[in-house]
């Protein structure tokens, strides 16, 4: 029993968990911080339109609310890196979130809306970098594939969610929609609970002398990811009114459904387009087929438009994300993924503020809006390409070239 207690001693708890349960854990958590804690509202607002007395320019604002409340949750996650390794702080959050979910249907205060979808944002995104961190680190040694199945649980959460909303919708309320939203993202923190985060270790940032020259390359990169920050969350939050318009009830939230379950494989998928294709080549193709997807229901009506955009707009959203990230890492700029992800961020929160005026008249206005925005974004990422260093330790000190790069992307096919 003592030679068994030592050896265990010497193991943490995080890498003796099998990578499947790692998978599973961080998935559900991901599930419950952006499928449910975040993206529920999608399908839940035509529902608050038509029964709560909520306006369309009321409904941007308190989308705003919540990527503002995003962008507070990543930037505690920067300034306070105790809190990406607290499990506590992982299942503060996550109570939090379902706490939310439950108020939204008690209360028909605009001004308590608002402050619940805050509070909600900053819970979102502190699960978010928490279970990432968590799976990351702990699945540095395996394939990235399976790195990609926990993004999954993203498009699992939607995809679960809008069906229970579609359900919902043809039997009860907009208040019994947030409450089934609540125990389905209780049910969800039960598999998450058990998650042990840690904080990556080893991340020793490089002196001056050793930085690789990519600073253009970073800086078109950033340019890219924020206007696709802005660009995807104007279809992300106003997809499912915008089928509705012009289709039968049940066409939104099946299309919102489709976004689910088209986004669930969709980093695996990507993950293995990067054996064959570079990862600049690749971003650019993604936001293309994005901005494809976020302005057809704009420009053709019916059903079939519809779910196609949704296939298209779940199969990219995360797909860009995941590819904006490891290229970031890949060009070794420092804090490269702290920075994208503020301006990601950012771009989230003047989303809803460019598209609130153009709503006065229903969505596709500001559907077409958010498709040029991205389509601007593939433009960027199109720079990219241009003598793009694909052997970045080329470009650094002999001192620093056998050197692990710090961080959870030790290498990325360009």
């Amino acid at each position: 029993m003592t030679t068994f207690r030592h050896v265990r001693a010497d193991i943490p708890e995080a890498v003796a968990a099998s990578p499947r349960r790692i998978v599973i854990q961080a998935g559900a958590a991901l599930a419950v911080s952006m499928g449910i804690g975040r993206f529920v509202y999608t399908p839940i607002l035509p529902l608050m339109l038509s029964q709560a007395g909520l306006s369309a320019q009321y409904g941007s604002t308190l989308a705003t609310a919540n990527y503002v409340g995003y962008l507070a949750g990543a930037l505690a996650g920067i300034f306070i890196p105790r809190l990406v390794g607290s499990a506590r702080a992982m299942r503060t959050s996550l109570v939090v979130l379902f706490a939310t979910l439950v108020l939204m249907g008690f209360t028909e205060n605009h001004a308590a809306w608002f402050g619940l979808r805050l509070v909600a944002g900053a819970a979102s995104a502190l699960v978010f970098v928490i279970a990432v961190t968590a799976m990351l680190t702990q699945l540095r040694q395996h394939s990235q594939q399976l790195v990609g199945w926990g993004f999954g649980g993203v498009g699992a959460g939607i995809a679960v969610s809008g069906l229970m909303v579609l359900v919902v919708r043809t039997t009860s309320t907009w208040r019994a929609a947030w409450w089934a939203s609540a125990v389905l993202a209780l049910l969800l923190t039960f598999l998450a609970w058990s998650l042990r985060p840690e904080a990556a270790t080893g991340t020793q940032a490089p002196r001056r002398g050793e930085l690789p020259r990519t600073r253009p390359w970073f800086a078109a990169l950033f340019l890219s990811y924020s206007l696709e920050g802005i660009g995807y969350i104007i279809a992300g939050t106003f997809l499912v009114a915008a089928v509705n318009q012009n289709s039968p009830a049940w066409v939104g939230s099946s299309a919102w459904v489709l976004v689910g379950l088209a986004a669930l494989p969709a980093s695996v998928v990507w993950a293995r387009l990067g054996h064959r294709w570079s990862r600049p080549t690749l971003l650019c193709a993604a936001l293309v087929i994005q901005a494809a997807g976020i302005a057809l229901p704009a420009l053709v009506g019916g059903v079939a438009p519809a779910l196609i955009s949704a296939v298209l707009f779940g199969a990219t959203f995360l797909g860009v994300g995941s590819i904006a990230l490891a290229l970031g890492a890949y060009l070794q700029f420092p804090r490269a993924v702290a920075l994208l992800t503020t301006g990601y961020s950012v771009g989230q929160i003047l989303g809803p503020v460019i598209a609130t005026p153009l709503v006065h008249n229903g969505y596709h206005v500001a559907l077409l809006v958010g498709a040029a925005l991205v389509l601007a974004a593939a433009l960027a990422a199109a720079v990219l390409r241009i003598r793009f260093p694909h052997r970045v330790g080329a470009m650094v000190e002999p001192s620093r070239q056998h050197r692990p790069v710090a961080g959870p992307v030790a290498e990325v096919r360009s």
